[in-house]
């Protein structure tokens, strides 16, 4: 811990004396204003890209090893059947009722009558609100 904590403070050492240096070199008009812009564009950049790098690498690395555990606890108890979560899943991939419904081999009005009792059952609105609180609920991946 003490070796990440000494590597990332010089990283940030190194960075502040670089943004002074080009600070330095544009007061004293060694570097013309675009020059300027430009070379701090590119350090915040590349620091924003490395950052996004290490900020995402653990959690996609997460979800990728672990697969999906459905909470099975919670569908029990709010009572939804396996085709209201068979549309549930449509639902959360962005299908429409009629693609849900071809991909079921279902009508559309029984895709809508199943998403009406999960919207209830979720205590729901809309349908980004129910695949919402479904993630959350860990019922769909």
């Amino acid at each position: 811990m003490k070796k990440t904590v000494f590597i990332y403070g010089a990283i940030l050492a190194i960075g502040v004396l670089v943004v002074e240096l080009i600070e330095h070199f544009y007061t004293i008009q060694i570097i013309s204003t675009p020059v300027y812009i430009v070379a701090v564009a590119i350090l915040f950049t590349v620091l924003g890209i490395w950052l996004g790098k290490k900020l995402t690498a653990r959690s996609s690395q997460d979800s990728e090893n672990t697969p999906f555990k459905r909470n099975e606890k919670a569908r029990k108890s709010l009572g939804i059947s396996d085709r209201e979560l068979d549309v549930l899943e449509h639902l959360g991939k962005g299908h429409s009722n009629q693609e849900i419904a071809n991909k079921l081999f279902i009508s559309i009005n029984t895709v809508k009558t199943h998403l009406s009792s999960v919207y209830q059952k979720l205590e729901v609105s809309r349908r980004s609100m129910a695949v919402k609180k479904a993630r959350s609920l860990k019922l769909i991946p």
